[in-house]
């Protein structure tokens, strides 16, 4: 073989390498699959209908708690006269409260403030006036038959604010399981009642979820006028109702035809 034959020959094998090596991975793909087997094909499988409904349960029921929430308000020149009158003044009304059957962990002081008040007039600086003084207490009450007469004794103790009034329970757990077997209940006609409509079989729950609950019931205003005597043997008239516990439910049913 000529010098020039083996040179063409050599060239031919260098061009070839490239080739061979891209070719390598479609070699590779098809050892992979076997010969002849279908292409793999992907199906999204269809989410198995379902319904979502909301009901609730709700029921009326007596409070056994009242809490009310009041104040001592004083002015005087000073700071320090405006805090001592205070003081003075709410000493005598947790004495009263004591003495009325309230315990002291029934007592607890929501707000304390102290700040200067000025008289304004027009196209004139304000000029100070004093100081208030402010204390309030917010006091539960557990037997709903004194509360009239406890606001009356806070009164004739120095109680110069009345804020407002609240009831509520100390156990509300039976009333909570009462409307959540209402709420399910209700959860479970409607869902009867869809199926029926729409011709399909209603399967299980899927899933269950609650919200609502008992909620203390916020305080609300009162009429109140400081009594100089209790002369009177009628008490602060004062009317409970009733409260309003609500469970509310959300639930997923399978359905099928």
């Amino acid at each position: 073989m000529t010098r020039t034959a083996r040179a063409l020959m050599a060239g031919t094998a260098l061009m070839a390498l490239p080739l061979m090596t891209l070719a390598a991975p479609a070699v590779a793909s098809a050892q992979s699959q076997p010969a002849g087997a279908s292409p793999i094909q992907v199906h999204a499988m269809a989410q198995q209908p379902a319904l979502n409904l909301s009901a609730y349960g709700e029921v009326k029921v007596a409070p056994d708690q009242a809490t009310i929430n009041f104040g001592v308000v004083t002015e005087a020149p000073t700071a320090q006269e405006a805090m001592a009158q205070n003081a003075q003044q709410m000493t005598r009304v947790v004495a009263a409260l004591r003495r009325a059957g309230v315990n002291e962990r029934d007592i607890q002081t929501s707000g304390l403030n102290l700040s200067a008040q000025y008289d304004y007039q027009q196209n004139m600086p304000p000029k100070l006036r004093g100081y208030q003084a402010s204390n309030r207490v917010t006091v539960t009450i557990n037997d709903l038959a004194k509360v009239g007469t406890t606001a009356d004794a806070v009164v004739a103790a120095g109680v110069n604010q009345i804020d407002g009034i609240g009831f509520g329970l100390k156990d509300p757990k039976a009333a909570e399981d009462q409307a959540r077997m209402l709420a399910v209940r209700a959860l479970q006609d409607k869902a009867r009642l869809y199926a029926q409509a729409l011709g399909v079989q209603l399967g299980q729950v899927r899933s269950l979820t609650e919200g609502g609950g008992y909620a203390p019931e916020p305080p609300r205003p009162v009429a109140m006028y400081a009594r100089v005597a209790m002369d009177s043997a009628a008490s602060t008239p004062v009317s409970a109702g009733e409260l309003t516990v609500r469970i509310d439910i959300s639930g997923t049913y399978d359905i099928g035809r």
